[in-house]
């Protein structure tokens, strides 16, 4: 083959173009997920997901990489050398009683260690296997003895598909107050259809957030044994102490989703239109909450970034640099924050929900300040925003940090610490004492002091000693 110089330079503008274009769709790829986009999904028989092509669909549409597995699969893991073999995992509804020794609860468990993500869907139709149980019970997220159930609402039901057994729920879309990222432009009128779907109830952990609650009216039972009477014992839960749709964030922003309705994210409720007892029939809002939900599950939504952080002197003729490594006790000091929200495919800029604050604590073993960060305009930029705040160091030499620990539900954890020492005050850095009025008293006595001993030794001085013959003359 000729492998002339003439042909290297006629063939390089092609591969500079293929690198590039290589490149650049790697880059498209990646964008999707902050996480990564090897997507995992388990499904009793592979068949099955020909009932769920639209979610599924959609998944591929953001770029994820959709792995099908059965748990009998022998090829089945979670890890491979040590790394995740895959980022995201979805569960769906099986029959089998247990996962293999692939899946264990604390394979499971692992994964989320390692800063994958899993969305576990439920059937009332369908008992949950035991590891995912057990994994349910790690996380604090109980489901019925018989870990199946069915919630039923005899006041919000879909009025076309379960008139007579009030099992498919018609719901609103989760409000605003919960979080934005689940309602955002949602029509008041639009109803969710959440049918044959279990409900758990949660523990107190602080990292559990429920997205979607049962309303008031909704109770859960098992109908397999309690079909025709129910006595108030033999529900499992009632009301708004059952989470239909449930989050968990761990401590390293992994992140957990429970959906009590695998039924939900299939191909009819995407098309189909439900109505409320009372009210005009309407598409369900199924497919765009699928989306959301596994956008925040796989880690495309509510995500935070940490740009740049400064801090530095704000004092008049003071050489201002960026972040010192030491101040002096009471400088005038200035922190600045800058962050980003990751949406779907691209960064913007962060801003915080409505009655929230973003504070920066200044502290030794504890917070000598904690003051609230504002947002600067003039440092903000579409893909980023900055927050600051000036203030006043203590009168307290050490070492401190400038630390800002944000965490809220549905958001990653911010968690920054910067550290500095503060010095005393040098010998030439206090002020003059005749600046300082407590010291002028102090002052007047030391010059009175000073003046009575120069009026005494000059009296000392000059005075004229006695006449020693007048003394000699007497004697004799």
């Amino acid at each position: 083959m000729d492998r002339s110089p003439k042909m290297l330079r006629s063939t390089s503008p092609l591969l500079s173009l293929f690198a590039f274009l290589l490149c650049w769709g790697a880059a498209l790829v990646s964008a999707v997920s902050t996480s990564g986009n090897r997507l995992l999904a388990v499904f009793d028989e592979v068949g099955e997901k020909e009932n769920y092509s639209k979610f599924l669909g959609d998944l591929e549409g953001r770029g994820f990489q959709i792995t099908y597995e059965t748990p009998k699969s022998e090829s089945l893991v979670l890890f491979h050398l040590g790394e995740r073999a895959y980022d995201h995992v979805i569960f769906f509804p099986t029959k089998t009683k247990g996962l293999g020794p692939n899946l264990t609860p604390q394979i499971l468990v692992n994964f989320l260690n390692a800063k994958g993500n899993i969305l576990h869907t439920l059937s009332s139709e369908t008992t949950t296997p035991n590891t995912l149980v057990s994994l349910l019970a790690e996380l604090d997220i109980t489901l019925p003895t018989e870990r199946t159930g069915l919630v039923v609402d005899h006041f919000s039901y879909d009025t076309l598909s379960a008139a007579e057994t009030h099992d498919v729920l018609a719901l609103p879309p989760p409000c605003a107050v919960i979080s934005p990222l689940f309602s955002a432009g949602a029509p008041k009128d639009d109803l969710l259809a959440f049918p044959h779907g279990v409900g758990a109830v949660l523990g107190p952990r602080e990292h559990l957030t429920p997205i979607l609650r049962a309303p008031k009216t909704a109770y859960s039972y098992n109908p397999k044994e309690h079909a025709d009477v129910l006595d108030a014992a033999d529900l499992f839960a009632a009301g708004q102490q059952l989470s239909l749709v449930t989050a968990f964030q761990a401590i390293n922003s992994a992140r957990f989703v429970l959906l009590g309705s695998a039924e939900m994210l299939q191909d009819k409720w995407f098309v189909t239109e439900i109505a409320a007892p009372g009210g005009k029939s309407v598409k369900t809002f199924n497919r765009e909450f699928a989306k959301r939900v596994s956008a925040w599950a796989f880690q495309e939504l509510g995500v935070l970034r940490v740009n740049w952080i400064e801090h530095h002197l704000n004092e008049v003729a003071a050489v201002n640099e960026s972040n010192p490594h030491i101040y002096r006790v009471k400088n005038d000091v200035t922190y600045t924050i800058s962050l980003s929200e990751y949406a779907y495919d691209k960064w913007t800029s962060f801003s915080l929900p409505a009655n929230d604050v973003l504070q920066l604590e200044f502290s030794m073993l504890s917070p000598f300040h904690r003051l609230r960060l504002t947002l600067d305009e003039t440092r903000s930029t579409p893909e980023a925003s900055a927050y600051t705040v000036s203030f006043k160091l203590p009168d307290q030499h050490g070492i401190f940090n400038f630390k800002v620990n944000y965490k809220r539900p549905f958001f990653t954890n911010v968690e920054e610490k910067n550290t500095v020492s503060v010095r005393h005050m040098a010998h030439d850095e206090w002020p003059r004492s005749f600046v300082i009025s407590g010291a002028w008293p102090w002052i007047a006595g030391i010059g009175a002091t000073v003046s009575g001993w120069v009026v005494f030794v000059a009296l000392w001085m000059y005075s004229a000693p006695t006449d020693k013959k007048v003394g000699s003359k007497k004697t004799n």
